[in-house]
């Protein structure tokens, strides 16, 4: 994950200085980076910043909106990649820069899973997005149809981080770890033949086959998939 600014903890003598949205994004990353994202609250940040809630309040709407607005800090401070020129490479390039972005930063996802998060992003973090589109519309999208496509991107990109992210959480929380690897080894071996048979055939062989990694795989399945049918479409 990227440094945060500022990792020290300010000084407080006297009245404290008047506080900007820049002091509050600086002090929510020292939180989330000493206690997780689940303790961020505007509370408690109010009392690393040392000043009054309502202050904060005049700076953000709400924990949500504060979180977003870490994300589109975040977002508009990354390296952009050089993309390709060409149209299908491009979308595929830049949604596997956003996903490798956001794997670093596991709560991303989990706060970006409600429709309308884009319009509440910098016009600096918007990079990735403006490049999907501007390479579906290179490739002979309609603007609809870029959206379209920028949305299932999207939603297989979130659901993939979103899986690795509750799997990392499963393995590190108090279960037993011994029975969940019982479990895990062969969820599908002794299956009954005559009701799924094909499970049943896969059997002890279905970690290693899940355990491969096809994002890439799928966004370029997708990407050419749906630029394929374009001629087809009305």
């Amino acid at each position: 994950m990227a440094e945060r600014p500022d990792a020290q903890r300010p000084r407080r003598r006297g009245r404290p200085p008047a506080t900007s949205q820049e002091d509050i994004l600086a002090a929510a990353w020292r939180l989330i980076e000493a206690e997780g994202w689940e303790s961020l609250t505007i509370r408690s940040l109010a009392r690393e910043l040392g000043i009054g809630a309502a202050t904060i309040y005049h700076h953000v709407r709400d924990r949500e909106d504060l979180l977003v607005r870490l994300i589109s800090d975040y977002a508009a401070g990354l390296p952009r990649p050089d993309l390709p020129s060409e149209p299908r490479a491009r979308v595929c390039a830049a949604t596997i820069a956003l996903h490798d972005a956001l794997r670093d930063l596991p709560w991303a996802a989990e706060v970006l899973t409600v429709d309308g998060f884009v319009g509440r992003l910098s016009d600096e973090a918007l990079w990735f997005v403006e490049a999907i589109l501007d390479g579906a519309r290179r490739g002979g999208c309609t603007a609809d149809q870029a959206v379209a496509l920028f949305r299932n991107l999207w939603y297989l990109t979130v659901g993939e981080l979103l899986v690795h992210a509750r799997t990392r959480e499963r393995t590190r929380s108090g279960v037993d770890r011994a029975r969940l690897l019982k479990e895990d080894a062969a969820p599908f071996d002794g299956r009954d033949p005559e009701v799924v048979p094909q499970l049943a055939s896969i059997g002890r062989a279905w970690p290693a086959l899940a355990a491969k990694g096809t994002y890439t795989d799928g966004i370029r399945a997708l990407v050419h998939g749906a630029l394929d049918q374009l001629p087809q479409r009305d």
